[in-house]
């Protein structure tokens, strides 16, 4: 098959590779509908997380199975299914409480820019629609593989609640995907934290009703000037940078909640300012494989449509063209067809 490998930052070449397998009899083996580019996957890119060796890429997937383990039951050869890039069994006690992404058994996905994509843990990990959807909804169901899913982890951590205001920084992916939870979940107010004409537009069609282009200090000073001095109720950290913290945990009112996503470079809180702020913090990876049939329903009913983050869509032998465009942001997401 062929694929995305790194060798370098800035270094992606789509690569003749081995055909992934059955290695494990929870294991199944998809060929990939569409995949995609991740913000997370600029990281190495740019060379701020280390690239010891050549390693294949990619965490996001919807496509139809092609094999399954012996203990598979859940899903079958033939049908489309959308996964999460945390794998899990669903069955530890971390998955009952439905922290998946935490799963005992948990592997993170990384092989997926790919033709074909072994799935570990396919039977708690995979969730197969009734049919197989039409081709217009292939772009949301895979951004609810992860930047959905994220986005909306980040409003349920933060406890975003009918009536509410809320504040998005970030405008990635991820950040406007939170855009839409934030409505779905009833916020009253979204302001979304952002400096490109493009992308402030996407945020207002997904349900923003105001935007800050301020940042850092500055940022937060306006969201107070915002609410009557007081802060949001729940602000979404969506970047995963020490000023996106800072701007986030500061924009928050006392009692507030923030709810953090952005793969964390650099972060560090103090603890004596989070302890006199009264605000609540909580994220890591989103447990995506919890939304899932709630989200696939959503967007499979016309009622979101996550998939508007994808604004350049390149055959996957281009991917490398991917990663340019979204590192120099011509491209808020890359779609990818093999």
């Amino acid at each position: 098959m062929r694929g995305a490998v790194i060798h370098a930052p800035g270094d992606v070449r789509f690569e003749t590779l081995d055909d992934p397998r059955i290695l494990a009899p929870t294991d199944a083996v998809i060929r990939t509908a569409v995949t995609c580019v991740c913000g997370s996957d600029l990281w190495p890119w740019r060379g701020l997380d280390a690239t010891e060796a050549a390693h294949p890429m990619g965490h996001e997937y919807v496509g139809f199975v092609e094999e399954v383990g012996s203990e598979v039951t859940a899903v079958q050869p033939g049908q489309f299914v959308v996964g999460s890039f945390a794998t899990s069994d669903n069955t530890c006690a971390n998955c009952r409480n439905g922290w998946q992404s935490n799963c005992l058994d948990r592997e993170f996905m990384s092989t997926c820019q790919a033709d074909y994509v072994r799935i570990p843990n396919a039977q708690g990990t995979l969730v197969a629609t009734d049919e197989v959807p039409g081709e217009e909804f292939w772009p949301g169901l895979l951004a609810v593989s992860d930047v959905m899913g994220t986005g909306w982890y980040a409003a349920d951590a933060a406890e975003v609640r009918s009536g509410s205001t809320v504040v998005v920084v970030g405008d990635g992916a991820v950040g406007l995907c939170a855009v839409i939870a934030a409505k779905e979940r009833g916020a009253e107010r979204i302001i979304a934290m952002s400096r490109h004409e493009t992308r402030q537009k996407l945020a207002l069609e997904f349900g923003a009703t105001d935007i800050v282009t301020e940042r850092g200090d500055e940022g937060a000073a306006r969201i107070k000037e915002m609410t009557g001095g007081i802060g949001a109720d729940a602000v979404l950290e969506c970047v995963g940078t020490a000023q996106a913290m800072q701007q986030a945990l500061r924009s928050a009112r006392p009692g507030g909640n923030v709810g953090f996503v952005g793969v964390p470079h650099g972060v560090a809180v103090d603890g004596q300012e989070l302890f006199f702020s009264h605000v609540g913090l909580r994220g890591g990876p989103a447990p995506v494989r919890r939304y899932l049939p709630d989200l696939i329903d959503r967007v499979l009913s016309g009622r979101i449509d996550p998939g508007k983050v994808f604004d350049l869509t390149l055959p996957l032998e281009q991917v490398a063209e991917g990663y340019r465009a979204m590192d120099e942001r011509r491209a808020v997401k890359a779609l990818l067809k093999p």
